[in-house]
């Protein structure tokens, strides 16, 4: 099989970069996408991960030759994928997708799930949200996209009530606070594992849990899979519009969420916390629609 991994370095403009054997250009664009001579450019931040590996050799088995290209921040691979330097990619989850679709005016669409990260409540004082006393402070990370989670888990938790059941861009202005038991502040991600000997409870994402030595399911609450809310949270493979219904793209989403070995390697690098989806792309897409509306809305 062809292992192809590019590492690129931050870019001011991403569409001056080309890729050779991309869809964007050169000769390679008489020839079948996946095949040997114009494989698929999958971008993808992280391609270290020993299951990208696995995910080629098993694309390949298929007939479908894909290079993995590893971008090193995470605003790159969606300019990448408009520009056509990508054809597809993977490593965000569908509220991050809407806020980038609705700034750049882009219409990327998700086309397979790949999993969910629970986002965790954790305490080194009580063994559930039922002991903490009301009153008592409660700390969510400081950046919009886990600060609106972490609401939303202190919600389902019982801690606080959010404004019309809170949504994807609630902030702490939207605590009810004579319906709420703890004050809630915000911190750096970073911060709030290593502050919990001083608050209640703290809001962690599973980055921060794993690097403090700290078991995920020591987590005394977290958002649900299967739950509605957590919906704009699951990671997925997203395309331009017009290859939603590409064959080949399509099969490489069935290869990721079918192949045992894929499967597996996934969840060992999640430390365990990965929730696996296979949530239809029709219903990707209409939560990709909600979410920017409601991204809208917020503005």
């Amino acid at each position: 099989m062809s292992f192809r991994t590019y590492a690129l370095a931050p870019i001011a403009a991403i569409g001056l970069f080309a890729l050779a054997g991309c869809a964007s250009g050169g000769a390679a664009d008489d020839a079948a996408l996946g095949s040997a001579e114009n494989p698929v450019q999958l971008g993808v931040v992280g391609a270290s991960d020993p299951y990208w590996e696995t995910f080629q050799e098993a694309a390949d088995a298929e007939g479908i030759s894909v290079d993995v290209v590893d971008f090193t921040e995470y605003s790159q691979p969606n300019p990448a994928l408009t520009e056509g330097d990508l054809d597809i990619n993977q490593f965000q989850h569908i509220l991050f997708l809407a806020q980038y679709n609705e700034e750049s005016g882009e219409d990327l669409q998700p086309i397979g799930a790949t999993a969910i990260y629970p986002l965790g409540l954790y305490s080194d004082k009580y063994d559930s949200p039922d002991e903490i006393p009301d009153g008592e402070t409660v700390l969510v990370p400081d950046d919009a996209t886990n600060l609106a989670r972490g609401l939303l888990v202190l919600q389902e938790a019982g801690l606080i009530t959010l404004e019309d059941g809170g949504s994807p861009y609630s902030t702490p202005e939207d605590i009810i606070e004579d319906e709420s038991r703890v004050e809630v502040e915000t911190v750096a991600a970073d911060l709030t594992l290593t502050s919990l000997p001083d608050v209640a409870a703290a809001i962690a994402n599973n980055d921060y849990v794993t690097k403090a030595g700290i078991d995920p399911e020591s987590a005394i609450a977290e958002d649900s899979a299967d739950d509605e809310s957590a919906l704009p949270y699951v990671n997925v493979f997203a395309v331009r519009s017009e290859d939603v219904d590409d064959e080949v793209l399509n099969k490489l989403v069935e290869i990721y969420q079918t192949n045992e070995d894929v499967q597996a390697g996934v969840l060992e690098t999640s430390g365990g916390t990965a929730v696996l989806s296979t949530t239809p792309a029709a219903d990707l897409q209409a939560s990709l629609a909600d979410t920017q509306e409601a991204f809208a809305a917020a503005q």
